[in-house]
């Protein structure tokens, strides 16, 4: 019997938790957030990458945005994308972002080889 109940207690975690990375997988593309962070939250030039961080500390500076306070002048351009953030949106988003998975597909064949001079 205890074996069951904590098989169901597993499954509808895992089952919650696909929803939510779902939700906050669209929200960091509803928002806006892959235009500075990237579309796999790998961080472009100066803006930190967000992919695989912990939850917590995720969680935190969103909070600390909504709350429009920030460390320095970099950050300050955060405060009007997280300002409308519900406590929801944050859970989803960091969750997204902490359990992050790379599913796209390359875009180029690496198998693709150049032959000849180029015409020149």
């Amino acid at each position: 019997m205890r074996f069951i109940v904590l098989f169901l207690l597993f499954f509808t975690s895992l089952f919650a938790s696909s929803e939510l990375y779902k939700q906050g997988e669209a929200l960091y593309f509803q928002k806006g957030c892959n235009g500075c962070h990237g579309i796999k939250a790998e961080g472009i030039t100066s803006y930190p990458a967000l992919a695989n961080r912990a939850k917590g500390f995720l969680t935190y500076k969103l909070e600390r945005f909504r709350n429009q306070i920030s460390d320095n002048q970099q950050q300050e351009m955060m405060i009007p994308f997280a300002i409308a953030l519900s406590d929801n949106d944050i859970n989803a988003i960091t969750t997204f972002l902490n359990e992050f998975v790379d599913t796209q597909q390359e875009q180029y064949d690496s198998s693709y080889e150049v032959w000849g001079d180029g015409g020149s």
